[in-house]
């Protein structure tokens, strides 16, 4: 039953994060909410889940960081006894846009950090509490999803970093998904596109007038709750063949049109 499931969501205090969050606990996971520093942020994500008939348990910790890695898992078995589902959200922009060639070192490890390294060691660490948990029959058909981005495969040169960490991203659940095929674990991919969220607030008098030109066949933004629905139907079980599947939550960007 999924009001006994558990889910993992990080990045989970705003934007689509919040939205997936809300949405697990409208169909009864309880759900850890893990957040880098917002606390009040957090603390609105939970009510929202508790107002929408879920259990909530805030966490902070900074995915980038080891230590904080192992503390979220840590905390999470610690109050919930398992982990059903893992959605590795959790993300952050290019920290500036500069051109592919002048873009500095730590700027691009800092994003690596959190956008790829993090969750690759995050899903390590919980894919062998799922296995654990297959193994012992406590768990019943975990999964893992990852919101990466339609730059997994668009080029943007002003941010190269975050194309890489995207790309990375693609090519992590494919590993997992065929590593942990053999337990029963179903890994896969939602690939947003142009997602109305602080992320792109800065950009949104830009995306306006590309979508109003025809940037995507479904000619508007989409939403958190646009990418929710899909993480809906990856917890829901609806994918009990599939697994290491890209889902594409963009309007149709990914479409080659002439």
């Amino acid at each position: 039953m999924a009001d006994e499931k558990v889910a993992l969501v990080t990045g989970g205090s705003r934007g689509i994060g919040r939205a997936i969050c809300v949405a697990l606990g409208g169909i009864g996971y309880r759900v850890v909410v893990n957040y880098r520093g917002n606390t009040e942020a957090a603390a609105e994500t939970r009510r929202l889940i508790e107002e929408a008939g879920g259990v909530a348990e805030p966490c902070q910790a900074d995915i980038s960081i080891p230590a904080d890695r192992d503390r979220l898992v840590d905390h999470t078995l610690t109050t919930f006894g398992r982990i059903d589902l893992l959605v590795n959200n959790a993300g952050i922009g290019a920290l500036e846009r500069r051109d592919l060639l002048d873009t500095a070192e730590p700027a691009f490890r800092a994003v690596l950090d959190t956008n790829l390294i993090g969750p690759y060691f995050l899903t390590q660490r919980v894919a062998n509490e799922m296995v654990a948990g297959v193994t012992a029959g406590t768990l019943d058909g975990p999964a893992i999803v990852t919101i990466s981005s339609v730059s997994a495969y668009t080029a943007s040169t002003s941010r190269g970093e975050y194309c890489v960490a995207k790309a990375g991203q693609a090519m992590m659940t494919t590993l997992f998904a065929t590593r942990l095929a053999e337990h029963g674990i179903g890994v896969f991919e939602i690939r947003p596109g142009v997602i109305r969220t602080d992320m792109t607030a800065g950009v949104a008098d830009q995306y306006d007038v590309k979508i109003a030109a025809g940037l995507t066949p479904i000619a508007r933004w989409g939403t958190p709750e646009d990418v929710a629905a899909a993480v809906l139907a990856v917890a829901g079980g609806h994918f009990p063949f599939s697994t290491g599947e890209v889902l594409n939550v963009d309007g149709g960007w990914h479409l080659r049109r002439l």
